[in-house]
């Protein structure tokens, strides 16, 4: 059964849940009473509208339909930016972007992004602390091998995948990361095409699903699907190929010094590939809730499925024929709901049953509620507020944030604050506030500024008074 997503009209509804283990067997009972396993899985550049529980219409996500169905849908859950890197250490650190380390996609030479520092705690090191087995597969992008950032100087025990955000374009790359060894792929070798990355990363997650299965383990699952490029496994390419007409081409870098460094593979069948690319990290989901199952940790599990920012334009990506944002207007790099509004499962049977909420939440809030989960003692001032009261079921102990904030430095400097059912959005320091209801204009279609002049004057003091200075990101 699929759960009702009130995405048009579910702005500021609250869903009700039940915290139950009545339907679960003595093992499971047992098994429940430690600390539960988190499974967070981030796709890369997902719209709120790829997902076909949420609307999309040309192709199928029937396992992670599923998870939604046998857990909370979250219908207004927003990432920590509208970018990779900074919307990452907002999760890593609880902090929005005003107060965060990193706030925009920063590269540095020979590979990687600019580090967070080593005296800032990060989620996984309050993990692995608390006695947690940690592990990240996938895409890091917070500071590249051998910096104060790597992710096995940032709390986690393995790491394997793509160090540096900017190689992660490529699913056919020259070589991935094992914690501090490079491991190189011969099969990729020139323009071979041996080994699609996100395949080899999915099989030493499983891996380490299965060595953890008799401790406490936090498995961080940074997909890099679907960003761009648009390239999948023959396979799934063949399911899609001459369906999803009329097809959009991409002529793209298959040669030169820069193949394979970054720059974005031509693709002919872009459609084809994008639904093919969705499908398979569909099909990855339901190889993690089935490896649940197999090692009988299911019912100790907790999985929760989200997206780092809003779709993609790049690489022959076409999310308007796919209608990717569904009800919300704008992509990637954009502050508009289009950019930031992401979907949000959290998945754990028998304590957590099927349904909706409508909380308003950030990946900010992610760090103080896994602390509540598994017991941790909060490690001082963040920007986020645990909704663990909602994932038990106690919706009168749930605080709820006043308002959530964003900046975004590329293109200038842009920011947004939702406050209720307002959402303020500056597109550059000297052009005026744009006014939003949600409630009534999840689109953001009619600007109310003029007409609500104290909401706007309110929502300007707090994008100053929320924003400290950073050498790194100046605003301009």
């Amino acid at each position: 059964m699929k759960p009702e997503i009130k995405i048009f009209a579910g702005a500021l509804g609250t869903g009700m849940l039940l915290f139950s283990s009545e339907n679960l067997n003595a093992e499971q009972v047992q098994k429940t009473t430690t600390r539960p396993n988190i499974i967070y899985i981030l796709a890369d550049d997902l719209g709120y509208g790829d997902l076909s529980f949420l609307g999309q219409k040309r192709f199928k996500t029937p396992n992670i339909d599923q998870l939604a169905a046998s857990g909370l849908v979250f219908t207004n859950h927003y990432s920590g930016s509208t970018v990779s890197a900074p919307s990452r250490c907002a999760l890593f650190t609880g902090m929005h972007t005003g107060h965060s380390y990193i706030r925009g996609n920063k590269e540095m030479k020979p590979e990687g992004q600019e580090p967070i520092p080593d005296g800032i705690t990060t989620l996984a090191e309050l993990m692995k602390k608390a006695g947690y087995a940690t592990g990240a597969f996938g895409k890091w992008g917070l500071g590249g091998p051998g910096t104060e950032g790597d992710p096995v100087n940032q709390g986690f025990d393995e790491f394997f995948g793509y160090n540096c955000q900017g190689l992660a374009h490529n699913y056919y790359p020259g070589h991935l990361w094992h914690n501090r060894e490079k491991i190189i792929l011969t099969e990729n070798a020139g323009n071979a095409t041996g080994i699609w990355a996100p395949d080899l990363i999915h099989e030493n997650a499983l891996k380490f699903m299965e060595a953890n299965r008799d401790n406490p383990f936090f498995l961080f699952y940074p997909t890099t699907i679907p960003h761009a490029e648009l390239v999948a496994p023959e396979r799934w390419m063949e399911k899609f190929r001459g369906k999803l007409l009329p097809e959009k081409s991409f002529k793209g870098t298959d040669d030169g010094p820069n193949y394979r460094k970054g720059p974005y593979g031509s693709q002919p069948e872009a459609h084809a590939a994008f639904a093919a690319m969705v499908s398979r990290l569909d099909e990855q989901v339901g190889e993690i809730l089935h490896k649940l199952k197999e090692l009988g940790i299911e019912g100790n599990t907790i999985v929760m499925f989200t997206s780092d920012n809003g779709a993609h334009l790049e690489g022959g990506a076409d999310p308007d024929y796919f209608d990717s944002n569904g009800p919300w207007t704008g992509y990637k790099r954009d502050l508009t709901e289009g950019g930031i509004h992401v979907p949000f499962i959290v998945s754990w049977p028998g304590k957590v049953q099927h349904g909706t909420t409508g909380h308003i939440s950030a990946f900010w809030d992610i760090l103080p509620t896994f602390c509540e989960i598994a017991g941790i003692k909060n490690p001082g001032k963040t920007d986020g507020i645990s909704f663990y009261p909602t994932l038990a079921g106690l919706p009168g102990k749930q605080k709820e944030h006043t308002f959530l904030y964003w900046e975004f430095h590329e293109r200038g400097t842009s920011k947004a604050i939702r406050m209720g059912s307002w959402k303020g959005i500056k597109k550059g320091l000297t052009v005026p506030l744009e006014l939003y209801d949600l409630s009534t204009d999840p689109g953001e279609k009619t600007n109310l500024a003029v007409k609500n002049p104290s909401v706007v004057v309110k929502i300007e003091k707090l994008m100053v008074s929320q924003r400290t200075e950073s050498a790194l990101w100046p605003a301009k």
